[in-house]
């Protein structure tokens, strides 16, 4: 069957809702997102996206799958100012109490702000999606299946099939159960995160031997992250964070932190640097999993991707690439199924609940290092833990291992590499 005559409606034009439109732009006949804020016209933070002035990153699975919806996109990006980086080479990394090594990871990635991502996205959307911003969906309609979204305006847009990417404050349960369909059940990790973020010039030496430096606290005791990340304009995004409530909450904090993280990059610049804004500080007190796939009854025409069914730590960069998976395989479903059916939407959240296992282990793994994280424990999250822990010690000294570490970390290949015989050998005779 072919979509060429039938129109989708994408709720929510963050990255998740970029990837999903287009995804189905190539497959609907006609789609239109729509989304809550006015959507400005060059990068700049908005409303909608209050942690837009802090720092993302794509992981490579993500920058791959993104340049496969959006060709030349990664190049439109170093363009305007983005900066190339290996994470092995370029992006200096201090961790238990040491500087690791630099080593070509061969993973070849762009730093950026969220809103330049977001505007080169936006203007490499196929023109057969119609944006419209302003306009808040405000329920479903439908009978048996979705088959259109209502407006505030009181406007109804009849629709084949309804992506929700609205973000972690989805509506998605009370529009359901007003139709008379299951919600899904779902899980939080209490992590307490938080931080804060300030912009200062850039220029050449500010970081010897990279591009960008990465603080990560060694558990349980110590609390603290920081994040040097280049971005367009000459810039640096330098950013302050920590688990379960020790991030700063003004100027002074965020001063105190940089002084206290391990890289002398960090308090160095501070120091120094007339900074190009205030402190921004963004809050997350949880991590949060919803488990469409263990519904007994999908709605056909409704699939929700993005944060609207996972949304993570941010401080592990995963939400983003996790998006633009699920837009590439929600693609694929619907040219496997041809048709919006129930089944369709089955099979999606099962290929989601795939692209999410390993981050979300990953991202709870390294929230229940901290003692005070509360929440579901994922099975043998400990010992997975202690072997983490034993092999990311290892890695310090071996480049193979860190390489293979790093390609699993950005989802290029698979978690059970890492545990082949030979590597578990390597990791077990290295020195603790």
């Amino acid at each position: 069957m072919s979509f060429a005559e039938e129109h989708a409606v994408v709720i929510g034009a963050g990255v998740a809702g970029l990837a999903a439109a287009q995804a189905l732009a190539g497959r609907f006949g006609r789609v239109t997102l729509i989304e809550r804020d006015t959507l400005p016209d060059e990068p700049q933070t908005r409303r909608g996206v209050p942690q837009g002035g802090h720092g993302h990153v794509l992981l490579a699975a993500g920058q791959a799958a993104l340049t496969e919806l959006f060709p030349g996109f990664a190049d439109a990006l170093v363009a305007a100012g983005a900066v190339p980086f290996d994470p092995g080479l370029d992006l200096r990394v201090h961790r238990f109490g040491e500087l690791w090594p630099r080593v070509d990871s061969g993973l070849r990635l762009v730093s950026f702000s969220r809103p330049l991502l977001e505007h080169t996205l936006r203007d490499r959307l196929r023109p057969n999606v119609e944006v419209r911003d302003g306009v808040a969906v405000s329920g479903l309609t439908g009978s048996g299946r979705v088959d259109g979204v209502r407006l505030d305006t009181g406007e109804v847009l009849e629709t084949s099939l309804v992506a929700d990417c609205s973000g972690r404050g989805s509506r998605s349960d009370r529009w359901l159960g007003e139709l008379g369909f299951p919600t899904p059940e779902s899980a939080e990790v209490k992590v307490g995160v938080g931080y804060a973020t300030r912009v200062y010039p850039r220029k050449p030496g500010d970081v010897a031997d990279g591009e960008a430096v990465f603080a990560f606290p060694t558990p349980p005791y110590a609390y603290l992250t920081g994040l040097l990340l280049p971005i367009e304009g000459d810039r640096w995004l330098v950013m302050a964070g920590a688990w379960h409530g020790a991030y700063p909450r003004d100027e002074a904090g965020f001063a105190e932190h940089m002084k206290a993280l391990p890289h002398p990059a960090f308090a160095d610049l501070v120091g120094r640097a007339e900074p190009l804004s205030e402190v921004f500080v963004h809050t997350f007190p949880a991590s949060r999993r919803r488990y469409f796939e263990k519904l007994d009854r999908h709605p056909a025409g409704y699939v929700t991707l993005g944060e609207a069914l996972c949304s993570f730590n941010p401080i592990y960069g995963q939400g983003m690439t996790c998006a633009a998976l699920e837009a590439a395989e929600l693609g694929s479903v619907l040219d496997k199924h041809g048709t919006v059916s129930a089944g369709l939407a089955r099979e999606y959240y099962k290929r989601a609940a795939g692209i999410l296992a390993v981050p979300w282990r990953f991202a709870a793994g390294g929230d229940f290092a901290f003692p005070e994280t509360t929440g579901p424990k994922p099975p043998l999250i400990d010992l997975l833990n202690g072997y983490s822990r034993r092999m990311l010690r290892a890695a310090m000294r071996d480049p193979d291992i860190r390489v293979t570490f790093n390609r699993v970390q950005h989802l290029v290949l698979p978690p059970s590499v890492l545990f082949k015989p030979r590597m578990v050998w390597k990791v077990l005779r290295s020195r603790p």
